[in-house]
């Protein structure tokens, strides 16, 4: 069941986080279009919240066109997937982060997607090669903000799942939640998205032929390159908007 790829509210949660954590699962293709959520009482026990909250932030959801809740004999709470996430929210994140808040997540993701790499090359099995090289098939040919954020973040996720770590894939899961819809609003030309299927592909291959290092050090090669282009779009997007670097933007 992909709904225990998302992870559990780390308090006893509000409905607002619930809210973000679904919509963050639909928008990285955790959650297909058509897709029925679990029953409410087992999903507030997989989210770790009470049914109660869970009802309300499904209620937000509805509001917004992400879930639809059909009665009757086959009913149930349905995933509705946009086929592009809405850019001003994402603009707004990554405007209100600092250049030393993007390093910090970049020092995280280095971690784990490194780790994730190196230990997938040692224990992916045949169907996790294959479900690796599918995804950066689907992301060369993905058309669109949506698809293209839904291949790449699931291209990492894989990888994580490869490495036989439910905490590597927890933390995985999380970390693309947090980059990458914000991370595909930078890019403007199609050489820019066939170099990053190319280092997908790369990644793909190095674990595919059990080379743990070079997994790990084209793994962490790509995360710096993100952190760049994030960094370069917070700053292009402050300018735009006219507003004041603070010492810790200028970092």
């Amino acid at each position: 069941m992909r709904t225990l790829l998302i992870p559990p509210l780390a308090s006893a949660g509000r409905t607002d986080e619930i809210v973000q954590r679904i919509s963050e699962a639909i928008q990285l293709g955790l959650l297909s279009d058509g897709e029925q959520l679990p029953a409410e009482v087992e999903f507030a026990n997989q989210l770790g919240v009470s049914p109660m909250t869970l009802r309300e932030g499904l209620a937000v959801l509805r509001q917004q066109g992400l879930v639809e809740t059909r009665r009757g004999r086959h009913g149930g709470t349905f995933v509705r997937r946009p086929a592009d996430p809405p850019r001003a929210p994402l603009l707004e994140r990554i405007a209100a982060a600092t250049v030393s808040e993007l390093r910090d997540l970049a020092d995280e993701q280095l971690a784990v997607s490194g780790a994730s790499a190196k230990l997938a090359a040692e224990r992916a099995s045949r169907a996790n090669l294959r479900r690796l090289l599918t995804l950066v098939e689907q992301l060369s040919r993905a058309e669109g903000m949506g698809a293209r954020v839904r291949a790449d973040s699931r291209f990492h996720i894989e990888v994580a799942i490869a490495s036989q770590s439910e905490r590597l894939t927890r933390l995985e899961v999380a970390l693309q939640s947090q980059t990458a819809g914000p991370l595909w609003l930078s890019y403007d030309s199609e050489a820019e998205i066939d170099e990053v299927v190319a280092e997908h592909h790369a990644i793909a291959t190095a674990i595919a032929e059990e080379d743990g290092d070079r997994a790990r050090s084209l793994a962490e090669r790509h995360v710096q390159r993100n952190l760049r282009r994030l960094i370069e779009l917070h700053l292009r997007t402050v300018e735009e908007r006219g507003e004041v670097l603070t010492d810790d933007v200028r970092a």
